[in-house]
């Protein structure tokens, strides 16, 4: 099975989070809405902003283009009790907002599988170690590679200060913000091929980029952001496991706590409402969609920042918050996730972990069931990979992803059950994922409108959050934040 958009299985399932989530009605009349608040999107960002204004008492509207509600979390049913996972469903230690807010929804977490040696497969094919061996110790090449060390920490040590909440104000940010991560990299590292390449794995997993596209001041940004408000961000807590942002999963997926929140709201979300235009007057602001109106106070845009820049606006943004929303595209990242009888891997001693100098599958982790019932393997396509393979015949792709996964894990990987993919380029209400990327230039120039309310209009999404942006937690603190903007104004 492959899927580069939504399934008809996927729809039904993320539709479903109660009989009262509804479309607006098509009509040649046009129908006319008022709440407080309108809040522009159903991902975790919207829906977490949509039930603190609920709960303060106020009315309020979610308006979502798409027949489901999530944004960037999805499940994809395998059949009546287990699933996969095509968008974000990890979680660690410091994401506490997204861990309350699950929690808060009756929805459990469990480990991410992490037992046995983790593959690193390079210039000397395939090598393990083992899986919580310390940073620079491990005899093999992403760990023990003193450039690797060196860049980490250095730049770990450079990103404490940059201030989360106004990175371009940090005494170096014009510097940090000229040159690209790739560019300091090679003028702070031997710049050797095999470093550069491990280098490239880790962007396009963790951006959907190359680190040729990323701004040292937004990665340093990106690195303070991975902690909390008690914790200081690190760049190892991006990529490990164990203490790092992907140590847990949620029981029934990620996509569990959106529909559980819709439900709450119930008749509140709209879905298949895609908002064209919104327009603000000195009583109120208009929001436009499917040739309905709906009056509000105020207004949260709770979608990416490319896709907020192509609804219209009366009065037009201000120039620099429009600039902006043009430098802020989303990284290119495919999922591809081979479903087999069993985790045969794990009878290896093999944690289902790998980092690969060759694509198109660069970075694996084991997503089986907590029960082991089905073994599923997924696996990241980002960046360069994503954009040149994203157009290659399907059968080529699936033929060279299972190929890597055979080169880490055995033969045996050639032959799954099923192939699920899924390409969130191709999704019109996401074009790319996971996060936004950020080029030389836009944090010193217009990083200060990200998060300022444009008249009636406040933002969120995971874009704006000063802690793990990019991540579901950080849409989670963005739409609480943007709910109490919204409610301290009206």
């Amino acid at each position: 099975m492959k899927t580069s958009g939504i399934t008809r299985r996927g729809l039904i399932r993320g539709a479903a989070a109660g009989a009262a989530i509804t479309a607006l009605p098509k009509s040649t009349q046009a129908a006319t809405l008022t709440a407080d608040v309108i809040v522009v999107g159903a991902g975790l960002a919207g829906l977490t902003a949509a039930r603190a204004i609920a709960a303060a008492g106020r009315s309020v509207l979610v308006l979502e283009a798409r027949t489901r509600v999530g944004g960037r979390v999805l499940n994809h049913p395998l059949d009546l009790t287990r699933y996969t996972e095509l968008g974000g469903m990890f979680t660690g230690p410091t994401q506490d907002r997204i861990q309350a807010l699950a929690q808060a929804m009756g929805v459990d977490t469990f480990p991410t599988y992490n037992t046995g040696n983790n593959v690193f497969y390079g210039p000397r094919g395939r090598e393990e170690y083992a899986n919580n061996t310390p940073l620079g110790t491990a005899p093999v090449d992403p760990v023990v590679d003193p450039d690797i060390i060196l860049a980490v920490s250095e730049l770990d040590n450079m990103s404490t200060s940059v201030p989360v909440d106004a990175p371009w104000t940090a005494s170096s940010a014009d510097d940090w913000d000229r040159q690209t991560l790739d560019a300091w990299l090679r003028a702070n590292t031997s710049g050797n091929s095999e470093f550069l390449a491990v280098t490239s794995a880790a962007t396009e997993a963790i951006f959907g980029c190359e680190p040729r596209e990323l701004s040292l001041l937004y990665t340093l940004f990106y690195i303070a952001a991975s902690g909390n408000e008690q914790n200081v961000g690190t760049f190892e807590r991006n990529f490990n496991t164990a203490g790092g942002a992907q140590e847990s999963r949620f029981v029934g997926g990620a996509q569990t706590i959106a529909l559980r929140v819709a439900d709450q709201l119930g008749t509140r979300v709209s879905l298949n409402t895609p908002v064209t235009r919104i327009e603000q007057s000195f009583t109120r602001a208009t929001v436009y969609s499917n040739g309905h109106r709906c009056y509000a106070q105020r207004v949260i845009v709770a979608i990416p920042p490319t896709l907020a820049g192509r609804i219209q606006y009366d009065p037009p943004l201000p120039p620099l918050r429009d600039q902006l929303t043009q430098r802020m595209p989303q990284g290119s990242l495919m999922k591809f996730e081979a479903i087999y009888d069993t985790p045969f891997w794990r009878s290896q001693g093999l944690s289902g972990q790998a980092v690969s100098e060759n694509g198109p599958v660069k970075v694996t982790f084991d997503t089986s069931p907590a029960d082991g019932s089905l073994g599923i393997m997924m696996g990241f396509i980002g960046g360069h990979e994503a954009r040149y393979w994203e157009n290659q015949p399907e059968a080529d792709r699936r033929a060279a992803a299972l190929g890597n996964l055979a080169a880490y894990f055995g033969n045996q990987a050639l032959s799954p059950r099923d192939v699920v993919e899924f390409n969130w380029s191709a999704e019109v209400w996401n074009r790319g994922c996971p996060v936004a990327v950020l080029g030389p230039g836009t944090l010193t120039d217009f990083g200060a409108v990200l998060r300022t309310p444009v008249g009636r209009i406040h933002w969120a999404g995971t874009e704006t959050s000063t802690f793990w942006n990019g991540y579901m937690d950080g849409a989670v603190r963005s739409g609480e934040r943007a709910a109490q903007e919204a409610l301290a104004a009206l």
